[in-house]
């Protein structure tokens, strides 16, 4: 097979969540460590750093990959879902595996999948690690998928765990209340290794107590160690004052990611860093690392899809929240920006609450609804009807690119134009602009 061949037998043979959701994930670890042991155990030989939260996730990982790449480690970075290409999810200092290495792997070992059945996450996971340990990193900053502790991620044994928030999404596997989705994301605790929880909520912060303290792990609450207040923000760059009850020799940092909800996975991540000096005083990050590491996110890993501005006249933003908190998080931005008409290209999937999401959105925009391109996205035409009963009105296109071209051609200069929804919408944005 070639590459073109190899990624749709990953997509067309084995279960996948973006095509057909719930029922692709295996909710329990039996898969995952039957590869794992056929591949020799390779989650196991290198040192590594787990992420998991319901939102924010994927930044923090990008920036704490970031960081220690200014700090000289060989990074690994295991992230999903990918916007463009399947190898963005399995990357080392920003470069994505090989064509040919996802060729090798899948030829390889395709023949043990048979009788082990294993999911299409359970097969890219046991790649990133296969990968990680055959180009011997020096860390590892592994991201989640769904949950914590029946993703298949959780077989590893971190050196420090991460919680970014906790707010709902996925309930039909998660649970239906804040403190039973807490309950599935601190499943990631392991025994005597330390964990830092982004937000303190009075819903959830027992459960995360409750599990540190089964496993004798020491706690962190990031919003209780770190307090970032906004100093500047630039096209490109935010600046961040650090405040602290202690002098932690941080005063002043910068980042390359702009995005409004940002400002609370840069507190997660100098928490985390301050955590890992702490648990690791031999390895030890510098200030000059962690400031570094902010500021070139971007550069240093390739992350995109999230507050990414594509043009500025008229201003075209794209951003992959997908959840009622994650587009709570931009709204504000996007509702403040004193763009003269502002224009949303948006789409969904259908197992989300739209009619949450969109009462958040103005209803003096102009709305350009569409499908993401998977067999899960939510018909155009639906979402345009629902949009009409919370008194959002547009029109429906056949595509993301055709929406987008629609909102294009309808835009000033001095306008603003939204494109997002779903991470989906996102990639198939993004698929049409592979030179970004």
């Amino acid at each position: 097979m070639n590459y073109k061949e190899t990624i749709d037998f990953l997509f067309t043979s084995l279960p996948m969540f973006q095509r057909i959701g719930d029922v692709a994930v295996k909710k329990d670890l039996t898969n995952i460590r039957k590869l794992c042991s056929h591949l020799g155990d390779p989650h196991l030989a290198f040192p590594s750093i787990h992420i998991a939260g319901t939102n924010g996730k994927g930044s923090t990982s990008h920036m704490l990959a970031s960081i220690f790449q200014a700090a000289g480690y060989k990074t690994g970075l295991y992230t999903s879902p990918h916007y463009v290409d399947f190898r963005e999810r399995i990357k080392i200092n920003g470069n994505m595996i090989s064509e040919s290495q996802v060729m090798k792997f899948v030829e390889t070992h395709k023949h043990s999948w048979k009788e082990i059945q294993p999911s299409f996450f359970e097969i890219t996971v046991a790649m990133a690690f296969d990968h990680f340990r055959n180009e011997k990193v020096d860390m590892a900053i592994i991201e989640t998928g769904l949950g914590g502790r029946l993703d298949s991620t959780n077989i590893i044994m971190p050196l420090l765990s991460v919680v970014t928030n906790i707010s709902y999404d996925h309930m039909s596997m998660l649970g239906n209340t804040l403190p039973e989705i807490a309950f599935e994301k601190a499943g990631i605790i392991k025994k005597e290794i330390p964990v830092v929880v982004g937000a303190w909520t009075r819903e959830t912060a027992q459960v995360f107590k409750l599990k540190a303290q089964k496993e004798n792990a020491h706690i962190t609450f990031a919003s209780k160690k770190v307090f970032l207040k906004k100093i500047k923000e630039g096209k490109d760059l935010q600046s961040f004052r650090v405040q602290s009850r202690k002098d932690i020799g941080i005063y002043k940092i910068e980042s390359d990611l702009t995005g409004p909800y940002q400002i609370k996975n840069i507190s997660t991540v100098v928490a985390a860093c301050l955590v890992w000096n702490e648990w690791y005083p031999d390895e030890k990050l510098s200030t000059a690392s962690i400031k570094q590491g902010l500021k070139s996110v971007k550069l240093s890993t390739r992350m995109i899809g999230r507050w990414m501005i594509i043009r500025r006249e008229p201003l075209v933003i794209t951003d992959a929240a997908h959840n009622f908190d994650g587009m709570q998080q931009i709204i504000p931005s996007l509702r403040s920006n004193k763009a003269k008409n502002k224009h949303f290209v948006l789409g969904f999937v259908s197992d989300k609450d739209v009619k949450k999401i969109l009462a958040l959105f103005p209803a003096e925009g102009i709305y350009y609804w569409c499908s993401p391109d998977i067999p899960r996205g939510k018909p155009a035409e639906d979402t345009l009807k629902e949009g009409a009963t919370t008194g959002l009105y547009g029109s429906a296109f056949a595509s993301v690119e055709l929406a987008y071209q629609a909102a294009l051609k309808n835009a000033e200069t001095n306008d603003l134009i939204f494109v997002g929804g779903s991470s989906y919408v996102v990639g198939n944005f993004l698929e049409k602009r592979k030179s970004l």
